[in-house]
């Protein structure tokens, strides 16, 4: 019998004595006046031997032990209900005589006990409530890691992410500033007009974003579907022709691509659409939306992830995609061949996937963006790589047609060498967006599995007329560099292959 296996039976055997001594180990309900977090508040009010109406009163705490010192007559416990910790203390001669021995007997660190008693402060000074009465809430049948030795294998703290935080209060923190982190974006965005909406996460043909889809089969319309990959933007964007002048969305999107610590195939985004509104609109907007949510979640501007340090007051810089891609690299896009462009990738070392030009710009950009600390915007990207986007204009208001390469109305925020966010003049000329579908077709049928699929039903709707719009969207991946953090270790259930 394995040691786990012997610690498991030992506590089966105290499942058995709490059984006989007629107490529940798994009750529906226990008595529970405060979390812990309330009675350290309270603490003074209810405290015997102070003025008040409920000094000396009696009062029923709940939580997981997390340790227990002390032998003979007095014990001491450390109670934990992921709100805070409080100290019980537990004296032979303050409860009935089976009650302390059924303790002693039957009780180990990580089960859940529910105490009844007063609070008083001991001799060191801590708040601690002195038991009187005490009961199970839930036996716990395994023992938890041990502080120092327990969790340390990455992959084992993602398999049991629940022991992770339980042995790690820091952890848990990090989930409630990423709940305030979408809270304030959400308020943000209210506050300035936006409507929050929901949109199909099931759609015939995926859009808004060049990523491989998840496929799935609707049984009742034998129809097979795709699990979205942006959140909802050609669906938004029906919303502006509909006379929704400004809409948002925060909510799961789905890729079916590799793992990085950037890169998860679940995760959260969120997308807005502004009517009448321009990239150079959005940029302004979300300097002080990225300004915002630092200040409210992580009191601060200034940040360091891995060997960057930036700082989101700062002036934000305009980098030129085309010009810096040339000044890292000496490759000009807008001239260079595919087989220039793969020999340049084999000088660097860097890994690349599919030979087509959008590819291969694309990964050398990336290539390039490592080195940017930020903040920074970058924007002047080819039209290839954004196939939802305006032509950027000439002084004459004319599309620059004459460049070797057409660029967009598109930005994208960098921090830290990673792009933290997404934006565009949102195309709304059904003729150009029908012949940028088609050569995302083409790129769809030559093996290209991250290329847009065209959607006609959506250069119908632009048919119908759809005011100029800035369409924005970010996600996790912000969140996880404003912690200094990988974007897995902000997931709280990262997808983890069986054992």
């Amino acid at each position: 019998m394995s040691s786990i296996d012997e610690l498991k039976s030992t506590r089966l055997a105290k499942l058995d004595l709490l059984k006989k001594a007629g107490m529940d180990p798994y009750p529906a309900r226990v008595p529970r006046d405060f979390c812990l977090k309330d009675a350290k508040e309270n603490f003074a009010e209810y405290e015997g031997g102070k003025d008040g109406k409920n000094a000396g009163k009696s009062v029923s705490l709940a939580g997981r032990i997390m340790a227990i010192r002390g032998q003979g007559a007095i014990l001491f416990i450390v109670l934990d209900d992921g709100k805070g910790i409080f100290q019980g203390v537990i004296k032979k001669d303050s409860l009935k005589p089976e009650l302390f021995k059924l303790f002693t007997d039957a009780v180990d660190i990580g089960d859940i006990v529910s105490v009844t008693g007063t609070f008083f402060t001991t001799q060191r000074g801590e708040q601690s409530i002195l038991v009187s009465e005490w009961t199970m809430a839930a036996k716990a049948l395994l023992p938890l890691p041990e502080k120092w030795h327990g969790l340390t294998d990455q992959d084992e703290i993602f398999r049991k992410r629940y022991l992770d935080f339980i042995m790690n209060p820091e952890t848990r923190d990090l989930f409630y500033k990423k709940a305030k982190f979408w809270d304030v974006t959400r308020a943000f965005l209210k506050e300035r007009g936006f409507l929050e909406v929901e949109t199909p996460t099931l759609e015939v043909t995926t859009g808004g974003a060049e990523a491989a889809p998840f496929k799935t089969h609707h049984n009742d319309y034998n129809l097979d579907v795709f699990l979205r990959i942006s959140v909802g933007e050609l669906w938004q964007k029906r919303l502006m022709a509909a006379g929704f002048p400004k809409t948002f969305e925060i909510g799961r999107v789905y890729r079916n691509e590799g793992s990085s610590p950037e890169h998860a195939q679940e995760f959260t985004n969120m997308e807005f659409y502004w009517s009448y509104a321009d990239y150079h609109d959005g940029m302004k907007l979300v300097i002080d939306m990225y300004r915002k949510i630092a200040m409210e979640c992580f009191g601060k501007t200034k940040f360091t992830y891995r060997d960057f340090t930036f700082d989101l007051a700062d002036e934000w810089k305009m980098i030129d995609y085309s010009k810096e891609i040339e000044s890292q690299t000496g490759v000009d896009i807008n001239k260079a061949s595919e087989k220039e462009m793969k020999k340049k990738l084999d000088d660097l070392k860097v890994k690349y996937e599919g030979d087509n030009r959008e590819r291969l710009t694309d990964t050398l950009w990336k290539h390039c963006r490592k080195s940017i600390a930020g903040p920074a915007f970058v924007v002047n990207h080819p039209i290839l790589v954004a196939p939802l986007a305006k032509l950027v204009k000439t002084e004459d208001d004319k599309p620059a047609k004459d460049r070797p390469s057409q660029t967009v109305q598109m930005f994208q925020p960098i921090i830290a060498g990673s792009e933290v966010g997404r934006g565009y003049s949102e195309l709304n000329d059904p003729i150009d967006q029908d012949n940028r579908f088609k050569e995302q077709e083409k790129l769809l049928s030559s093996g290209d599995d991250e290329a847009m699929m065209s959607d006609h039903e959506f250069v119908e709707m632009l048919e119908h007329g759809m005011p100029p719009a800035c369409g924005w969207g970010h996600g996790e991946r912000l969140f996880a560099i404003l912690a200094n953090k990988t974007l897995r270790e902000t997931q709280m259930f990262p997808l983890m292959k069986p054992r």
